[in-house]
């Protein structure tokens, strides 16, 4: 029997409009973090955009990895789960462990254009069908249950959200 496996791939972006704690966190301490990474980027301090630097200044396209250490603590904190992705009960779900951190734009002189990316890539997932407009799928190597069932998920593809990858399994 064939299977199809898929990867999803979910871009939170998080600006200076975030109501969450959480997003409010993440932004807030990734905009220290840029604040003292670009001081090696920017010595002479003729740049305040961020754009203006990776347009500029050799290697400043580090900054996102550089600054992105600042948020590793957060990314703990939701347990391997994508957040804001629920299932058709409510529920979080989708199971990550593979991320990257994207600075979109941002500026050491002002604090309310700071914008930043993380990108979630979801563990495989099986897909067994779509309905309407959702899929219904379950975790690759889901056990099953003691009446030789596997358990599955329903969702709705959002924005933001997308099939990032897809493989055939004989």
């Amino acid at each position: 029997m064939e299977r199809t496996i898929i990867k999803l791939c979910y871009r939170k972006i998080i600006d200076s409009t975030a109501q969450k704690p959480w997003d409010k966190f993440v932004l807030a301490d990734s905009y220290a973090e840029f604040l003292l990474q670009s001081q090696m980027y920017n010595q002479e301090k003729k740049y305040t955009a961020f754009s203006e630097m990776i347009n500029n200044v050799p290697n400043a396209d580090k900054l996102h990895f550089l600054t992105g250490t600042a948020v590793t603590g957060y990314l703990k904190q939701l347990n391997g789960t994508v957040p804001d992705i629920v299932n058709s009960m409510g529920k979080l779900f989708l199971p990550f462990k593979n991320f990257r951190f994207e600075i979109i734009n941002s500026d050491t002189k002002n604090k309310a254009l700071h914008k930043v990316a993380i990108n979630f890539y979801s563990e495989p997932l099986v897909w067994h069908a779509t309905i309407g407009n959702q899929l219904l799928v379950s975790v690759n190597g889901a056990q099953q249950n003691e009446n030789d069932e596997v358990l599955t998920e329903t969702f709705s593809l959002q924005p933001f959200v997308s099939i990032y990858s897809i493989s055939q399994i004989k």
